[in-house]
């Protein structure tokens, strides 16, 4: 651990037990005949697909070096050598580390996984850089390295979070409340400035995060029309409509960013 760690600012949270003073019995609430919604069922029989890829047009410009000899522990990860970031990904003419998902045209209400979402900080990098979970759905933030990192995250609509892990194998769990409203929740680490990761927050499943080609899939969606989405931290969003009928597998729902100057 680094002598560094005092002067980390560390935002704790304390459970505060708040007591009643009066004699009077709290009030009851008034019953409700409301139940829950049930979450939608998405029949297989008649599930669709929609995928594609993401492509770059011209040369994106060159990932920024990372200077990490401030931290013993990082340099020795990385093996002395000087990484890059992850903002621009791309192999064979794709795009990686876009964020696809569905922006409007669903219905009803989905049912939220119990498997959390592992993020790790390994390697002094924020491990996935770019991912996405459902309301409700645990985030299991790990820490696997010999160095204190901390997971400040800045969401719009939900709770703004800082939580500092000082020892290597430290595990955390967070949980988001709300769709974000801007879909997108940055995540950095005050002790090491280049790093950095995205997760997009939202109500149902019907996501994906591009491969280092360009391509993507969302799997087991009703059939109908939708607003499809692509978000780069670095080129913006893009839409498109797309319709999908019954088990049909739509396989060009493509966009395309270009290298210089935003989106499309």
């Amino acid at each position: 651990m680094h002598l560094r760690l005092f002067a980390v600012p560390i935002v704790l949270s304390f459970a505060v037990a708040a007591c009643g003073g009066g004699s009077q019995p709290a009030e009851t609430p008034a019953a409700t005949s409301e139940a829950p919604a049930a979450a939608t069922t998405v029949d297989p029989a008649t599930a669709a697909t929609v995928a594609g890829k993401i492509g770059l047009e011209g040369t994106p410009p060159a990932n920024a070096p990372i200077q990490m000899k401030a931290d013993p522990a990082c340099m020795a990860a990385n093996k002395g050598q000087t990484p890059t970031q992850e903002t621009f990904i791309s192999e064979g003419g794709g795009l990686g580390n876009v964020f696809v998902y569905v922006q409007s045209g669903l219905s009803g209400t989905f049912p939220t996984p119990t498997t959390p979402a592992v993020f790790d900080q390994r390697g002094c990098h924020y491990v996935p850089h770019v991912f996405g979970v459902q309301v409700g759905q645990p985030i299991e933030i790990v820490n696997s390295d010999p160095t204190l990192h901390n997971i400040h995250a800045t969401p719009k609509t939900n709770t703004e979070f800082n939580t500092a892990q000082p020892i290597q194998g430290m595990k955390t769990s967070h949980t988001f409340t709300a769709k974000e409203a801007d879909v997108i929740v940055p995540f950095k680490c005050d002790v090491h400035g280049w790093m950095n990761a995205y997760v997009g927050v939202l109500d149902h499943p019907y996501f994906a995060v591009s491969k280092p080609d360009g391509s993507f899939s969302i799997p087991n969606l009703p059939p109908g029309s939708y607003t499809l989405a692509a978000w780069h931290e670095r080129l913006g969003t893009q839409t498109m409509q797309v319709t999908v009928a019954a088990k049909e597998s739509k396989a060009d729902a493509n966009f395309t960013f270009k290298a210089a100057g935003g989106a499309n």
